[in-house]
């Protein structure tokens, strides 16, 4: 009996960009792996033509994932993630109580095995468990591997579920009470600059219900998977947005430090 196909949902579409809610388990592209199915093709099979992806989410992360449906769009997606004018937000639950907020600025390595790059995140608390735990949104300002699973590791709060950097004790825990058997880490929103008007696109993703269901025998409130106070903070930030005359220097930076929301 064959394994079941995954399945994904589209969460935006136009001519130029589409918007997909990855599932974890799936990876973006067979660069990456040697899987038979991978997000890339099961969003070409819904739009019905070839897709370009411009960044990643790991396997085990589930969320937001953007492809362009040109070349054309695809290097303006491309200059706009060089130039920081893409902004992301994640949810994570985390062992320990987390700072209120903070910034991580720690280098990283830009691949497996490869030399450490700067890397910088900044985060916020969102809710406190007993444990402790917490539940943190995360926005990470580059875009290195397991960027914010080795950051949150790096301040001693590593993932619920992270089998690379977590602890097994915990990870066992939340499976067998609170059914979470997978990372807690989802891609919640993106915001950027459209390809062809430089307009801010701004998309969220729901949870899945493999992640949302735990949170909720967790008693974790459901605010947390509201980005819409995260999109109103970018948009005194000039995030995601590009110049209308879309000449050097049009694509916003991104601030240097974390919001006060």
């Amino acid at each position: 009996m064959s394994a079941r196909r995954p399945e994904i949902t589209l969460l935006y579409r136009d001519d130029d960009v589409v918007v997909a809610a990855k599932p974890s388990g799936l990876l973006v592209h067979r660069g990456w792996g040697d899987d038979e199915v991978v997000a890339m093709t099961l969003v070409r099979d819904l739009v019905g033509r070839h897709v370009h992806p411009v960044h990643r989410l790991d396997r085990a992360t589930s969320g937001a994932l953007v492809f362009a449906l040109h070349p054309e769009a695809a290097r303006a997606l491309s200059a706009a993630w060089e130039a920081g004018a893409v902004a992301k937000r994640y949810v994570a639950l985390v062992r320990g109580l987390a700072p209120e907020r903070g910034v991580v600025d720690h280098p990283v390595p830009r691949a497996e095995g490869g030399p450490r790059v700067p890397a910088v995140t900044w985060f916020r608390r969102l809710v406190a468990l007993d444990g402790p735990y917490s539940v943190v949104e995360a926005e990470p300002k580059t875009g290195r591997l397991h960027q914010i699973r080795r950051h949150m590791k790096h301040l001693s709060h590593p993932l619920i579920g992270d089998v690379n950097y977590g602890k097994g004790d915990h990870n066992r825990l939340f499976r067998e009470r609170w059914g979470l058997h997978r990372l807690a880490l989802h891609a919640s929103a993106i915001a950027l600059p459209h390809p062809r008007t430089g307009a801010r696109l701004a998309v969220s993703a729901p949870p899945p219900a493999d992640l949302s269901e735990p949170f909720d025998r967790l008693g974790v409130p459901a605010f947390v998977w509201d980005a819409e106070p995260w999109f109103d903070g970018l948009g005194t930030r000039g995030i995601g947005v590009a110049e209308a005359n879309g000449g050097e220097g049009g694509l916003g930076r991104l601030a240097s430090e974390p919001p006060e929301r």
